[in-house]
């Protein structure tokens, strides 16, 4: 049966993550909340992802206060996050206990959809977060990381929705964090997983290599259920197809999404100058809004190669960038064919810088990589290259358990940790994700707070 595409908009978290490096702050966002409740969003993503980290890292904000304001702003609409399954929103894996009290507080707080992810498509370190999103009644979306590759067959991808299906999550989202999914492949990929299972699916693209639009008319066609777009200016490039383009191509079909261009228009002419700031400013780069179709050669996604030209840069090699390029098949081949998606795309990029500036392959290996290769983030689509992982790691035996097992409980050694500076339940999740970026916004926290006890009845006693 044909029924009207719903709509998921990011630009509160993805589209400004993808575009100007998450730096759109709280107060630039709040005075437009009230007229996006009033579009009929299927759900806005507006938290998680990179923005727990830059509101804190940069922004100095509590990205739990940006929540409750979320929260209160939008009464009609369901607000939805980014999670990156067993690593929250952190670039490790956590213990169980902390992955519980993170998505515990995160419904609490006013979450209602939560999309969970593993960069290498390990169910084992996805179904914590599942089922404490269902413990605390929230909606649990559970997202498989599409990437290309031999391992990656129309049977991988359906028996992973069958996994997740199986394992309780409410609905299916393909991510497809480069731009690789071509459009018949969707259509393709969209009829074998609904004719596989019974949740709805969802499918989030970036624009990076240029075919994400005819990607969305191909899956909807095809029977998706939702699309994610970002509001048109900060839409495209190395961020989602533009929210008001989906809504004109629907229009007087039997997917009509039913949404009001006028209002959409407002929205837009809200956020037009923000993105003009960004631009003036360099904080967005013009090359971000273009088309890289060395996305479909490399499957780099396009904040990975953004990444890779700042290290190289910072090495003096940037003369190198093709090379680096060209190794980051062979080291992700290496490492099991993993997706590229944070943190694995970090990892597979910086290790081909190192490869290539050094000389040598695996001459000089990070941590990071060693710990794919010890099974630490969980099991890859295809077996590791045996001689890299034997000059990476010797003769140490790989872990073929999931890795969290392992884990002790975090939490009390961390509210001990964090004790000093505490205001509020949520802090101890803030510092057990990044202690040193935590520590130092809750001392800036405390220093603001003190010079509002200063002035308070006496305006004039300390000049802010």
């Amino acid at each position: 049966m044909v029924k009207p595409i719903k709509i998921t908009e990011t630009i509160l978290r993805d589209a400004h993550q993808s575009l100007i490096a998450t730096r759109m702050t709280t107060e630039q966002m709040l005075p437009i909340i009230n007229k996006m409740d009033q579009v009929g969003y299927h759900s806005v993503e507006c938290w998680g992802g990179a923005t727990f980290d830059a509101s804190l890292r940069f922004l100095k904000e509590d990205p739990w206060d940006r929540l409750r304001k979320f929260r209160d702003g939008f009464k009609n609409t369901k607000l939805q996050m980014l999670f990156r399954g067993q690593n929250i929103l952190g670039y490790r894996p956590y213990a169980d206990d902390v992955v519980e009290y993170f998505v515990q507080k995160s419904i609490a707080n006013g979450i209602d959809i939560i999309r969970i992810f593993d960069c290498m498509n390990d169910l084992r370190n996805l179904q914590t977060a599942v089922n404490a999103a269902n413990k605390e009644k929230g909606h649990a979306q559970v997202a498989m990381s599409y990437t290309l590759g031999d391992a990656y067959t129309l049977d991988y991808w359906k028996d992973l929705a069958k996994g997740i299906e199986d394992m309780g999550a409410n609905s299916i989202c393909i991510k497809d964090m480069a731009g690789l999914l071509l459009p018949y492949k969707a259509e393709e990929l969209v009829k074998e997983l609904k004719a596989t299972v019974d949740i709805p699916i969802q499918l989030h693209t970036h624009y990076t290599s240029g075919v994400a639009s005819m990607t969305y008319m191909k899956a909807v066609e095809a029977g998706v259920d939702v699309i994610d777009t970002a509001m048109s200016p900060f839409s495209m490039g190395t961020s989602q197809p533009a929210t008001e383009v989906m809504v004109e191509t629907f229009k007087n079909t039997p997917y009509d999404t039913g949404l009001d261009q006028k209002l959409l228009a407002e929205i837009a002419d809200y956020f037009r100058p923000i993105r003009d700031e960004a631009l003036d400013s360099g904080l967005l780069n013009p090359k971000n809004l273009g088309v890289n179709i060395k996305t479909l050669l490399y499957q780099v996604p396009g904040g990975m190669l953004s990444n890779l030209t700042s290290q190289l840069e910072s090495q003096h090699a940037s003369d190198k960038y093709y090379e680096v390029l060209e190794e980051v098949p062979k080291v992700r081949k290496d490492l099991g064919e993993c997706p590229l998606v944070t943190p694995s795309s970090q990892i597979v990029g910086t290790q081909a810088v190192f490869n290539v500036v050094t000389g040598e392959r695996y001459k000089m290996v990070t941590k990071e990589t060693k710990e794919i290769l010890e099974g630490k983030y969980g099991a890859t689509a295809k077996p590791f290259n045996p001689e890299v992982q034997k000059k990476c790691i010797g003769d140490k035996q790989p872990i073929t358990c999931r890795y969290a097992d392992m884990i002790e409980d975090e939490l009390p050694e961390f509210e001990k940790e964090v004790a000093a500076y505490k205001e509020q339940d949520e802090d101890v999740l803030s510092y057990a994700l990044f202690p040193q970026v935590a520590t130092e916004y809750f001392k800036y926290r405390d220093a603001q707070e003190k010079k509002v006890d200063v002035t308070e009845g006496n305006e004039e006693a300390y000049p802010v």
